[in-house]
């Protein structure tokens, strides 16, 4: 059984929108007990009103340092990147596990800057990260990602719901996802990102016949 990838593109959503019912709206006609349904980490943040603008900050001497100390493609090699890092998990906890995570790496060990950093070490989406009109604004990393699934999942009556931190560099990230599904596999099949991360507006994808691949590839 193949799964079939269902983009659906949606309005502009706004923090005024209830994620649940939006998604609700937009995929009640195509969602079956057997799928699964996704969304992008960034829209459900946007819902929450998990935003800042550049101007409504501050930027600290230490925050135009520490992001020089990131590589140039992630959301925190910027000033206002690292400034919304902060502000959320401390000046002092963000700067310690930058030099912990230099150092992990000169002895091998990757990954302790996201590890000790903070939870929005790696959910946070800087200017230009997401989709017009708030590509604006930083966007937090959603609040809450475990009870926003368990909802969608008892709306639609499928048989998962996941929140997904996806991007076309090949990355795909769990955020949130309801226990009975195998998140991880269907983590891979969003790989190439089949989201719209810009204009496309596409911040939804509906997995059809996930139920009936997971049971398949655990046959195996």
């Amino acid at each position: 059984m193949n799964v079939e990838i269902v983009p659906i593109t949606t309005r502009i959503l706004t923090p005024k929108d209830d994620i649940v019912d939006v998604i609700e709206k937009y995929t009640r006609e195509i969602i079956t007990p057997d799928d699964v349904v996704t969304v992008a980490e960034s829209v459900v943040a946007i819902t929450q009103g998990n935003i800042i603008r550049p101007d409504e900050m501050e930027i600290s001497c230490l925050a135009r340092l520490c992001c020089r100390f990131i590589p140039d493609y992630g959301s925190l090699a910027t000033p206002h990147g690292m400034q919304a890092l902060m502000e959320r998990e401390g000046e002092w906890r963000v700067a310690g596990a930058l030099l912990a995570g230099f150092l992990g790496k000169i002895i091998g060990l990757r990954g302790l800057f996201y590890k000790w950093g903070g939870r929005q070490a790696a959910l946070i989406d800087d200017v230009t990260g997401t989709m017009p009109p708030f590509d604006k604004c930083v966007v937090y990393g959603p609040e809450n990602p475990e009870q926003v699934v368990a909802a969608l999942k008892d709306r639609l009556k499928c048989f998962g719901a996941m929140i997904a931190d996806v991007n076309d560099l090949k990355r795909s990230r769990i955020v949130g996802a309801t226990p009975e599904m195998d998140a991880q596999l269907a983590s891979d099949l969003l790989i190439d990102n089949p989201f719209g991360n810009a204009s496309q507006k596409r911040p939804i994808c509906v997995l059809k016949n996930f139920r009936q691949y997971q049971e398949e590839k655990r046959s195996f």
